[in-house]
């Protein structure tokens, strides 16, 4: 009895060092196998009583597997629990002794305590309230059962048991009797299709061995963003990058970065620019100086140094000035200008049109002879009437005229329509008064100006 006492205080403290939960729908099956203690002798006074339930000088303990139990898990807390149990009877009261077999059946319903206080994971105390059948010798009857008792767990399935109650009997068959257990329970019916130790009924990913901080699902690359939520999976990344990593730390994912080992611009897919030239070093061809696009990011050249760059300038390799394109200014002879000018005064038009007097062709073949004698000369021609008529057909009339005399030196006088160039000024500048007839003729002419 010593050794039987020893060993339940023994189990009682094993019992604080348990880890893991308490049965419930995820393991809703628990097996249980230990020994039994039956003790007949109960007190009418209350306070014997409670000495005799504590008390074990007088209990009957049969030394092998003598009790055996089934439970199954319901809903709330609530268990339903099936037991078989035999015993042999050799202490009935202090003056009583006797030698009988005692076996009983029992139907309890459990109540786990944890449901009142918080779930201590480890520790499941409940009690319990039910019926059953007991039978000593040739007699038997029903009973009422009532008792508390306790589960703690080792590991996921295995567990220590401990319960003790009484046994009220209905027809004085069999007297009242506390009735004591221990043993080792099992509990077992979870299913946990991936093996990561969360049951599927609470696994989001029931399929794929997860974490329990991600409800079962998985974080492969183990940065803390579960694989359906990471862009990158199976590389270790940033939550502000979904994931992914930012090798460069430019703020941009490297899958997305056309340049992950060099911090660069968003505008720029992740690549530097140096100069600030808006293109990315990678494909700028000077890369360290500003240049523009269009020239592969490196500055316009100005071969020849005269200030005009030489995608704009006509004469790359010579100096020269803007206003020439680029080109040598070029000096055409006096003598060479007041002929072209005495040329232009006598160019006349049929009135209120754009076709030549007689002899004028003869004169702006002249004008051409000179042109070609300065083969990078280029010229403006320029048309004026006098006021007489509207003033917007006038000015439409100009036009048309200087454009006449450009047409004919260049389709029939041979000179390149590149060098020439034509506008109508109409009444807007005279040289004489309109208010007289000569003036009104002066002021009816075709100018020609070097362009410079």
């Amino acid at each position: 009895m010593k050794q039987l006492k020893l060993a339940v205080m023994a189990l009682f403290a094993f019992a604080t060092v348990g880890t893991v939960s308490a049965q419930d729908s995820d393991n809703p099956w628990v097996v249980g196998f230990g020994v039994n203690a039956v003790d007949f002798r109960i007190p009418t006074e209350f306070g014997e009583y409670a000495k005799d339930y504590i008390g074990t000088s007088d209990w009957n303990i049969l030394p092998s597997v003598s009790r055996i139990s089934v439970d199954r898990y319901l809903n709330d807390g609530f268990t339903l629990q099936v037991a078989g149990s035999l015993n042999k009877i050799e202490t009935f009261s202090k003056e009583d002794d006797m030698d009988e077999l005692y076996w009983a059946i029992d139907a309890n319903v459990k109540y786990d305590l944890n449901n009142l206080f918080g779930d201590t994971a480890w520790f499941d105390p409940y009690v319990y309230l039910g019926g059953g059948y007991a039978n000593l010798g040739d007699a038997g009857e029903g009973t009422l059962n009532a008792g508390l008792g306790f589960n703690t767990w080792f590991n996921d399935n295995l567990g220590l048991n401990f319960q003790s109650g009484g046994k009220k009997e209905f027809a004085d068959k069999v007297q009242d009797h506390f009735q004591h257990s221990i043993g080792l329970v099992f509990k077992f019916g979870g299913k946990d299709t991936d093996g990561d130790g969360i049951y599927d009924k609470e696994d989001a990913c029931p399929e794929v061995a997860g974490l329990k901080e991600f409800n079962g699902c998985p974080d492969t690359d183990n940065d803390g963003i579960k694989d359906s939520d990471d862009a990158c999976p199976e590389v270790a990344g940033l939550a502000a990058l979904n994931g992914c990593p930012d090798a460069d730390g430019d703020g941009i994912a490297d899958k997305d970065d056309a340049c992950p080992s060099k911090a660069g611009l968003a505008s720029l897919n992740g690549c530097p620019d140096a100069d600030s030239d808006g293109i990315a070093d990678n494909k700028d061809k000077c890369p360290n100086t500003a240049g523009p696009a269009a020239n592969n990011g490196c500055p316009w050249p100005d071969t020849d140094g005269d200030g005009v760059l030489d995608k704009d300038d006509k004469c790359p390799n010579v100096k020269g000035v803007a206003s020439n394109n680029g080109c040598p200014e070029v000096v055409i002879k006096e003598e060479a200008v007041k002929k072209l000018e005495n040329f232009a005064k006598a160019i006349y038009f049929n009135s209120g049109r754009t076709s030549f007097r007689p002899g004028v062709k003869g004169k702006l073949d002249l004008m051409a002879g000179i042109m070609k004698e300065y083969p990078k000369a280029n010229f403006s021609i320029e048309g004026h009437t006098d006021s007489q008529g509207r003033e917007a057909s006038n000015l439409r009339l100009s036009e048309k005229r200087a454009k006449a005399v450009v047409d004919y030196l260049v389709s029939k006088a041979g000179i390149s329509g590149n060098r020439l160039t034509s506008k109508g000024f109409g009444e807007a500048y005279p040289i004489a008064s309109n208010k007289t007839r000569d003036g009104r003729a002066q002021n009816r002419r075709v100018e020609i100006k070097v362009v410079k």
